[in-house]
This record gives structure tokens, sequence and C-alpha cells, in this order.
């Protein structure tokens, strides 16, 4: 029995098999010690043990041997990086060139090693090593065993593990196949390989068990015996929780749950307790990273490429969109020199965007922590980047003259105490929502242009493109002076602007922060050759992202970036394989829109008068071919200026001097004017209702004080009332009963609109008519303003309002712009009920124009985050009213602005068809091109032995056969949409493929 050793780590064999008796003389043994490190090495220390015969034991050994007795330590690094620090041996001796470390070549050994696993290398054998008769097809990846047995011997080899996954060898590469297909069926109820006499399959033979390796399809049967339990009894005595209590047809393992509940335990604080449960946190990480890298250089045919790992380009690791433009992949033959209708069919979205949640914290280094690739995926290199950045740390940032940005104005002052990172900016297909190459980078200080503009080139080296749409939060800022900061760059990064037609968007849902100005120039809505585009896909991207920020925050800046590039290539791969379903539920839905949009515009086309439809065109197509040209105007601004009651009073007034001055008075008061008759008593009811029901004193002093005043003036109004108005005389003594005890602000002022056909003055009704006209205006602009304080005070409490005393001082303040609200329809409805009834006396028919009655569905806010986006909305009529009535002054601006909206509407979605079917035409494309990529590189992968060499086939075989289905199962879903001379057959190979279950995503 070995000794127990009084040192800093216990040692472990992990075997020992003691000598034979012939053999038992004094022997030397070896034992080795390994211990993970909290830098990302591994340590391993080597000692010796001498071993003797003695006449009481088989075997005695000595203490363990020290340094004199040829004890040695070294370090066991992953690669060849010389900035890893390497510990002394434990007596201190040791030298650094005595020290050992894996070198960038044993990179290339691990990687041929893991291919050589896609082939079955030695364990190919013509017959099963178990049965000796039949041949051998099938292997378990979750047995210690790699060998390959027949059906039968691998049935009988899985009898008690009904769980182990099987891959069947198809001659090329491994397939993936299952035991329940071979013939395995659990019986319970009974030992295992006793029979039941009355088997009781599950309903259609289906039933799922949920493990820790995945989710089998089990060859269940229960037992029907006379003494059987019910079936939830016997899965739970098997070992396997079942779902529900009824009919089961769906179970967990105990172990699962267990280890689930552990997991939910340890990962409320942070991903670590997690890898703690596991008991090896830090060697796991190490391994999870090192197989993240190998698994990405493996994917990308870096294994098959003669160059080896250290050939490896930047950007040459990433998940390509396949529906973007990619030349010499998915391009027609000369597509550079296509005609203008279909030159923007090529052009390439991008759009940019930066993640504060993605921060990083001030620990360990570059040195400490390298990342194990150099720009090989979506981060851009780190030594290149931060060189850069160190050049010009003294530039000023600039400051924003559209809206406050606080993306740019507050750059300089983002919190980073403790920091190293702060964030990731981004640079990603804005079509398609694909994390792009080399377009990702820490940022070290807010979103500073210098940091954004690195990530926007870094992107775009080696691109071949004719045109660019780039979508920014800040675009309009941004794109100012980007060409002239471009020329601090080094040449790589260089990009021919002038020969290239380059246009810059503010995303969809950021644009109504901006000005007015910004809101037409920079829409995706209101730009020809677009098509549906929001620009928001990077936003959408984050929801995916944002949870492993609690885990990436505390690692090392290499092992960040390592498991931050893993996750965007996962993201890229789902993005892929939904293309079929995203693509086709984008076609549908835009072919209906198109169909829905065009009737619009065209019944609104049909009643505008040929010479305004001219001149409209007309406008409309210089602006679009010219739209940063500001010496032409832009027919989507509004031009018409805004009627206002405070206006109608001042014209009134005009014209009562007017006449003055020509000696006509029409006033028989001298305090009591046209002009000053019809003010309402809209303002003290207001006042009345804000009270409540426990008003003070002073309140109520003053409340009654208000009403006396507006009795007087009532009273003053009404003895000149009766001069204008004879006919007002009896109903105002018909009142006079009921007024005596109703408040001031209840009293009727009886009015022209309130006669009907009793005799009025007709320039009395005028007078009415206008300052209505004006009421309903200005209430319609008050209600415009506090729909649009309340959207945003509604978003700043649901995105930074915490804690119930701040919650209920914003709650506070929502309801008191709802009671504005509320004021603003009652007044809006009170003008609308008076012109309408003015209207039916004075004959007037086209009155309405855009004012319309007002409906409880109608007050929403223009910018409403419930609602549906631009393309799709109905506006409601309330945010039209940005000119004046045509009907009776013949003003067109709001009629123009609508017909343009219209038009535009309806040529983006026409547009997003014509896209859509060319992407859907690129995805095909793409997986060919990639398909025979892959079966160049099986044709041409060199090894050491034919075992590496089948493995390399295997691999490249099996890449290929992924790509081909995934082109043959699009093909068959496009089919009816595609433009394609012959018809499609679905090939018969196509139920074989093993194709995920997509599911339609939300369209924004």
């Amino acid at each position: 029995m070995l000794p127990q050793v009084n040192n800093r780590k216990r040692p472990k064999l992990n075997h020992y098999v003691p000598p034979s008796t012939s053999q038992l003389q004094q022997t030397v043994h070896t034992a080795f010690r390994f211990s993970g490190r909290r830098d990302g090495n591994m340590q391993v220390s080597a000692g010796h043990f001498i071993c003797c015969p003695s006449p009481s034991s088989t075997l005695q050994s000595s203490q363990f041997a020290g340094p004199e007795d040829g004890s040695t330590e070294f370090d066991f690094v992953m690669f060849d990086e010389p900035s890893m620090s390497m510990d002394a041996g434990e007596d201190g001796t040791m030298a650094q060139s005595q020290k050992r470390k894996r070198t960038a070549g044993e990179c290339d050994t691990y990687l041929s090693e893991i291919i050589w696993l896609d082939g079955h290398g030695e364990n190919a054998r013509d017959t099963c090593p178990g049965c000796c008769t039949d041949p051998a097809r099938f292997r378990c990846q979750d047995c210690d065993d790699m060998q390959l047995y027949c059906g039968g011997c691998s049935l009988a080899n899985h009898a008690r593990s009904p769980t182990h996954r099987i891959q069947e060898w198809n001659g090329v590469f491994f397939e993936v196949s299952s035991l329940k297909t071979l013939g395995l069926r659990v019986q319970l109820g009974h030992p295992i390989g006793q029979p039941c006499i009355l088997p009781q399959s599950e309903f259609n033979d289906d039933f799922v068990l949920i493990d820790t390796n995945r989710i089998h399809e089990i060859g269940l049967d229960f037992c029907g015996c006379e003494t059987s339990e019910r079936h939830v009894k016997q899965l739970l005595r098997h070992g396997w929780f079942p779902s529900t209590s009824t009919d089961p047809r769906t179970a967990s393992t105990f172990r699962l749950l267990h280890y689930y509940q552990i997991l939910s335990f340890e990962s409320k604080a942070s991903a670590y307790e997690f890898y703690h449960s596991l008991d090896r946190y830090d060697g796991f990480m190490r391994m999870v990273r090192e197989w993240r890298h190998l698994t990405m250089l493996k994917r990308f045919g870096r294994g098959h490429d003669p160059s080896g790992v250290d050939g490896t380009l930047e950007g040459e690791c990433v998940v390509l969109c396949p529906a973007c433009p990619q030349p010499g992949k998915n391009l027609p033959d000369g597509w550079e020199t296509a005609t203008k209708e279909k030159w923007w069919l090529y052009a390439v979205f991008l759009a940019i965007d930066a993640n504060f949640w993605l921060k990083r914290r001030n620990i360990s280094s570059d040195q400490a922590d390298p990342s194990l690739s150099k720009g090989w995926a979506y981060f851009v290199d780190e030594k290149d980047y931060k060189a850069f950045l160190a050049e010009h740390l003294t530039d000023a940032q600039e400051k924003s003259m559209c809206s406050s940005h606080n993306a740019v104005n507050m750059a300089d002052t983002k919190q980073s105490q403790g920091l190293a990172a702060t964030g990731v900016g981004t640079v990603d297909c804005a079509h398609h929502n694909f994390k792009r190459p080399n377009g990702v980078g820490d940022l070290q200080k807010g979103e500073k242009y210098i940091n954004m503009d690195y990530l926007f080139f870094s992107t775009l080296c080696g691109m071949q493109l004719e045109m660019l749409n780039v979508s920014y939060d800040i675009a309009c800022q941004w794109h100012k002076n980007l060409w002239a900061r471009m020329r601090s760059f080094p040449q790589s990064h260089g990009l021919d602007y002038l020969s290239k037609v380059i246009c810059f968007f503010v995303p969809k849902f950021h644009l109504p922060a901006h000005v007015a100005k910004c809101q037409t120039i920079f829409s995706f809505n209101f730009t020809r050759f677009v098509g549906r585009t929001d620009g928001e896909a990077p936003e959408r991207g984050w929801s995916n992202i944002n949870p492993v920020a609690s885990s990436t925050k505390a690692m090392g800046p290499g092992c960040r970036r390592d498991t931050l590039d893993d996750h965007f290539g996962d993201w890229n791969w789902k993005k892929t394989i939904g293309l079929g379903a995203s693509l086709l539920y984008k076609m549908k839905d835009a072919l209906a829109e198109r169909v829905a949009h065009a009737l619009v515009f065209e019944e609104f086309d049909a009643v505008i008068t040929l010479e305004h439809r001219s001149a409209w065109l007309a406008e409309m197509q210089a602006w679009e071919d010219n739209p940063n040209d500001t010496s032409i105007s832009n027919p989507l601004e509004a031009k018409a200026m805004a009627i206002t009651q405070a206006g109608v009073r001042l014209k009134l007034a005009e014209l009562e001097a007017k006449e003055l001055q020509r000696g006509i008075d029409s006033s028989l008061h001298p305090e009591i004017s046209p002009s000053l008759t019809y003010f309402g008593r809209h303002r003290l009811a207001n006042i009345a209702e804000s009270m409540g029901q426990h008003a003070t004193d002073m309140q109520k002093g003053s409340l009654m004080q208000m009403r006396n005043s507006l009795r007087r003036r009532i009273n003053m109004w009404r003895r000149t009332q009766v001069l204008y108005l004879p006919a007002v005389q009896g109903l105002i003594d018909q009142a006079a009963a009921r007024e005596g005890h109703e408040n001031a602000e209840c009293i009727h002022l009886w009015l022209p609109s309130q006669l009907g056909t009793k005799p009025c003055d007709p320039r009395l009704r005028d007078d009415e008519w206008e300052l209505r006209y004006a009421q309903a205006h200005d209430a319609l602009e008050e209600l415009r303003q506090c729909l649009r304080i309340h959207c945003s005070l509604l978003t700043f409490k649901r995105e930074w309002v915490r804690g119930q005393g701040a919650n209920t001082r914003a709650q506070n303040a929502l309801a008191c712009i709802h009671r504005r609200c509320t004021a603003c329809v009652k007044r809006y409805r009170s003008a609308w009920m008076a012109l309408k009834s003015l209207a039916t006396i004075m004959k007037k028919n086209s009155w309405q124009g855009r004012l319309q009655e007002l409906a409880d569905d109608h007050v929403k806010p223009l910018v409403d985050p419930y609602a549906t986006g631009e393309g799709r909305r109905h506006v409601s009529w309330i945010w039209m009213m940005d000119g004046v009535d045509h009907g009776d002054d013949g003003d067109d601006n709001g009629v123009r602005f609508k017909w343009c909206k219209s038009r535009a509407r309806a040529l983006r979605w026409s547009e997003e068809v014509e896209l859509l079917r060319e992407e859907m035409r690129r995805v095909l494309e793409f997986f060919t091109w990639q398909q025979a990529w892959w079966e160049e590189q099986g044709k041409a992968c060199i090894g050491e032995c034919a075992a590496d060499v089948e493995g390399l086939r295997a691999y490249a075989a099996r890449q290929a056969n992924i790509h081909r289905g995934l082109a043959d199962h699009f093909c068959v879903l496009w089919a009816p949409f595609l433009l394609l001379e012959d018809p499609i057959d679905p090939p018969p190979q196509l139920a074989e493929h093993l194709l995920p279950d997509l599911m339609i995503p939300d369209i924004p």
C-alpha cells in the first residue's frame, strides 16, 4: 500500500498494475500529478516510487522521492504563447529551458485527431468483433468503446443503456441512428432480459425520454400482467419521472432532474457556480474553450487545408449569410454591369449598433489570457485594433447637431470605472440579422466614432461591392465626416467611396427621436430600392447574446472573445437553417401586402387631378434620385402653417379694425366684440373636476370666486346677446329657473350653433364657424402633444423607473397627462358637434376635409411601441392635420403629403417581393457552391495515413450532404415563388434528411 504523501496536491493514480512475482525486485515507478491553474494552464508534476518485496506484503514502497530522486515539474500549456507565465518546480531549481509546452504544430495534431474520428479509422473490420458473422456498421457515442458492431451485438451491448446515442456507417460517413431503429425494446415491470406475456406498447409506439445527453424516442412496453402496477408506478420504479399522471408519453430520468436542480441552485449568482457543481471548474472551462476553438477550425475546413491552422486568414471562420451578395459564391455572371433597375438587388445592407450589456471587468490582460484566434472569426484582431486606438486617444468626439444623442454627446463621460470594456460594437447584416466577419470589437469608453469606424471599415476589407446601404441610429451625425476620418486609417481599411453608391439610414424604431428633417432624409420607408428593411437587426440579436453577459464580464479578454465568437457563430448558423421558413413567411406576407397597398394607392391616385399627379410625381422622383441635395424640395415635409385659435382671434380682430377704419361698427358694447364672444367654460370645468371630493376651504373659496366672476360675465354677455339675437330671449326665460341651481360652467350660452333654424345674424354664424374650426385644430394639436408626452413617459417608466416611490411619481405624471388628453377630446368633440350643426344651416358641403368624428380608437400615438410599423400602418387621421383644409381654401399640401406616403408604401412592398425572390435564388446558389467546395476538399485532402484521409473525406462528405439537404429542402419550400422554367419535384432522398423542425419566426 502506498503511504500518504504530505504535499501541495495529493497524487492520484488512474491505473496501477503491480508487477508479477518474478518481477518483485527493487523497481522504480513514476506517478504523475495533474492540477489546473487559474491562468488557464495545466501543471503536471512527476515523482518516483521505489518498490521492493517484503515478507509481510506483496509490495512495499518507499516515501515519495524528493528532488534528488528525480522529481520534476513542468507546465502544460495549450498553445505556443510566449506571454504565458511558467511556474518553477517544487524544488525551485527548474530552469525555464527545461519546461515543456505544447507548440502551435501540436494544434494541427489535435485537429487531425479530432477529424480522424469522423471515419472508422483503426476500427474498420469487415465483420463484427462480437459475433464474427454480420458486418460491423454501428458504434456508440456514449460507450467507452469506439469499435464498430453489427446491429444485433449493438442491441445486446445496450440492453441496460437504452439512452446511448448510436451512429451508423453508410460507407462514406457516419449517420445518426437510434437503438429504437435497431429494434431495442424497454420492458417495464420485469427484470432485464425477462419477457412479459402481456406487453402493452405506448400509443403509436411514440414514447419520449429526456436524458442528459439528448431527447430519445424509446421503444417502450408496459407490463400488462394481472399483478402489474399502474403505468406511472412502473415508470417511477424504473427511475423515469413521467410528465403526467394520466397516460404518460414523456418522461425524464432522475439523474437529469437532479442535475437540473443543482444547476438552478448554483446558477442564480453566476455561471461560476454552475461549473462549480461539476467540481472541475478550471479544467472544464479550459476544455470547453479549447473544444470551441477546435470545432470552429474543423467546421471551416482548416483541417483539410494543407496550410493548417497557421494559414487561417482574418474573418475566415465565419458563418456567412447565404442570402447576402457573396461575389464568386451566389451572384450571377455580369452582376457588376447590371442595369439600374436590377443593380440595387446586389446591394449590401449593413447595420451598426453598440451593446453596453456585454461589459468586461478590468481583470487579467491580453498577455496573460490571449485569444486562441487572431481575428479569425467575428472579433477584430485585438492587437491591431488597440494599436490603432492608441494612436487616436486625443481625437475629439464631434457633438450631435440633431437630437440629443447620448451615444454621441456622452461618449467621453460613459462610466468606465473598474471596466476594461464598457460594451461591444457590432456590424451586422441588416436584412437577415447575421453577425459580419471582423465586425465586432470592444468599446473602451462609450460609443465613440473611432471604435465604430474601425469596425465598419474592417468588415468591408477585401469585399467587392458596388452599392452599400448603412443603417446606424446616429447615422445623421456619424456619416458627416466619415470619409475625412477614413484618411487616418491604414490603407488596407480604405474604401473607394467615390465609385460606389452609398446610402445612410436611421433604423425605423430610432427614427422618431430625430428632428423632422432626419425623419425623411434617413428613412427606409421613403427611400427607393431598400424594400422593407428596418435596420433594427442588431437589436433583435442582443436578446440572444445578453444572457451570457453575467458570465463573460468576469472572464479574461481572450476567453471572453473566444466565448462570444462561438455564440455569434451559433446565432448565425441558427439563422442559416431558419432561412427556409423565415423567407417563405416574408414572401407570403409581402405578396399580400403588395396587393393591398397597391389597391389603396390606385384608389387614392384615381381621385387626384392629372395636373397634381404629374407635378407631385415629378417632385417625388427628383427627390428620390437626389435625397442629399438640399436644393431639391422635399415633398414629404409639411409646408402648411398650422391653424391656431389665437391666430383666428387675431384675424377677426384685424377684420374688425378694418371695419372701424371704414366707419362700420358692428359692436353694441364697448367691451364685448364678436372676436371675444365665444370664450368657453372648459377651463373652469377642468379646475372643478381636478379638485376632487376633498378640496380645502381655500380651494373651494377660489373656485366660488371664479364661478361668480364667470356668472357676471355671462349675465353681461346675455344682455348684449339679446341685441344680436332677439330669438334667444325666450330660451333664456325658459331656462332661468333651472340655471339658478346650476354652476356657472354648466350654463348654456346659446351660441348660433345651438339655435338650429331660429333667426340669427349670418355674421355671427361665420364668426363662430371660424372660432370653432380653429378650436378643433387647437384641440387636436394639444391632443397630439399629450400623446407624444404620454408615450415618452410610458417608455421611460418601463425602461428606467424602479422602486415604489419612483413608480408612484411616474404614475401621477401619466395620470396628469391622461386628464389633459381627456379634456382635449371633450373640447374637440364639442367643436365638432358645433361645426356639424352650423354646416347644415350654412350649407357647407366639403367643410370636413381632414376633420372627422373622433372615436376612442382614433386616440393613439403616432409612434406606438405596441402597434405595427410604418409599412403596415393605418395612421389615425388625427396625425394628418398638418395643413389647412383644402376643401374651402384650395390648399392641397395635406393631400400631397398623404399621396406621397401611400405611393412610397406601395413601392416598398413591391421592392420587397423582388428582393426576397433574389435572396431565395442567392441562398440556393450559396448552398450549391458550399456543397461543391466541401466535395472538392474531400477529394484534395492529404493525411498521414489511410485512416486520416478517411476521416477528412467522411467529414467533407457529411458537410456536403448537409448543404445539399438544405438546398433541396429550401428549393421545395420556395418552388411556388421562384421564377424557374421547369417545375421542381421533391428529391427522393429529402425524407431521409434529418433537417430541424423550423418554427416560423416573428416578422418585424
